[in-house]
């Protein structure tokens, strides 16, 4: 349901808000995915955090242009900066680089912006657009967001991949399937990627991602050792996903992986490169779970505090374990779950042995 008097919708320059986290963009592609099918001949734009616009266009490629294997979703890239602007709001080159980026936003006459992430400031940035509609939800994450709405839809589904597509149906003013989303491919990250599995005598192999948002999410790094160890046991060494910040925390599951696992820090093109390369992805409700099962990655999602049935692996075959003492919040606790701890080592493996006899390993 849409307030929309409308009854048809042919747009020719479409704009999606959807600035950020990773895995809240994973989650967009699929309903951004459906509305480039429905409209192949638009131009599509999308502003997105700098720090994530990998998802959409690998580093070397222009940020605007035709549809490319390198950025295969969008014509027009838009980046913005946040973080960096509100630890300096005064300063001339923060309003330099605001006013930039919305003369930039401007200039392709969008006819409608639609804003998937429900915030005030993502619905501040559709309103500055100058789209004529905009469109959001009827209950946004901010409720204060639904006013600068001119369009309205109301979410259906129980997962967010299934909600952002109905908002995408309130846009397209039909039915849409839901697509296989395309990630951005550089051949030059693909060829070091093949090498570097090669140097390291990875053939099958796992990724770990012990890391997560807050505290209350992340599995024990020994427990990941575990994991690591008894799959390497059956022939499949692990790698482990670490970000900035992260790296005390990777030393940590090596150490308990005795030799077990290897750890790597990678940009999103090479992490896009490397996952769909993966037999198996084992992590938290994350972005780079997220976007394991995007690619349609195996995956055994452990899960604390986070509701599965909303967030939970998408569109790939899956087992989620959630203790029944974990509660939904979205606290940012920083001591792990208790629910989460009762998740032992050998349920993750017995699931991850299921998934592999699955893929014929």
């Amino acid at each position: 349901m849409v307030s929309d008097n409308d009854s048809t919708a042919s747009w020719k320059k479409l704009l999606i808000v959807r600035l950020g986290s990773m895995g809240d963009i994973v989650h967009t592609l699929t309903a951004a995915t459906a509305l480039r099918q429905a409209f192949p001949q638009a131009l599509i734009g999308w502003v997105i955090e700098e720090r994530w616009a990998e998802l959409l266009c690998t580093l070397p490629t222009p940020r605007s242009g035709p549809p490319s294997p390198e950025r295969p979703l969008v014509d027009k890239v838009h980046t913005v900066d946040t973080r960096r602007w509100r630890k300096a709001p005064f300063s001339t080159q923060t309003w330099e680089q605001m006013a930039a980026g919305l003369s930039e936003l401007r200039a392709p006459d969008y006819e409608v912006a639609v804003d998937f992430q429900g915030a005030i400031r993502s619905s501040l940035i559709a309103r500055w657009s100058g789209a004529a509609k905009t469109y959001g939800f009827m209950q946004p994450w901010e409720n204060a967001a639904s006013m600068l709405y001119s369009r309205r839809a109301i979410a259906r589904g129980e997962h967010i991949v299934e909600q952002n597509l109905s908002l995408a149906e309130a846009v397209a003013r039909m039915p849409l399937a839901v697509p296989r989303v395309q990630f951005p491919r550089s051949d030059a990250a693909e060829r070091e990627c093949e090498c570097w599995l090669r140097q390291n005598g990875l053939g099958k192999f796992a990724v770990l991602n012990p890391g997560a948002g807050w505290g209350a999410k992340q599995w024990p790094a020994e427990y990941y050792g575990e994991v690591s160890r008894q799959l390497a046991a059956d022939g499949v060494k692990s790698i482990i996903n670490y970000g900035p910040g992260e790296e005390e925390l990777a030393r940590s599951v090596e150490e308990a992986a005795r030799g077990g696992a290897t750890g790597v820090s990678a940009s999103l093109t090479r992490l896009i490169s490397l996952t769909r390369r993966a037999s198996l992805f084992v992590g938290g409700d994350t972005g780079p779970m997220h976007l394991a099962a995007a690619l349609g990655v195996p995956v055994v999602a452990i899960f604390g505090p986070t509701n599965p049935a909303r967030n939970g692996p998408f569109g790939t075959r899956s087992a989620v374990l959630r203790s029944p003492a974990s509660s939904t919040s979205h606290k940012r606790v920083s001591a792990p779950d208790p629910g989460l701890l009762e998740i032992s080592p050998a349920q993750v493996v017995s699931a991850a042995r299921e998934l592999l006899r699955g893929c014929g390993g």
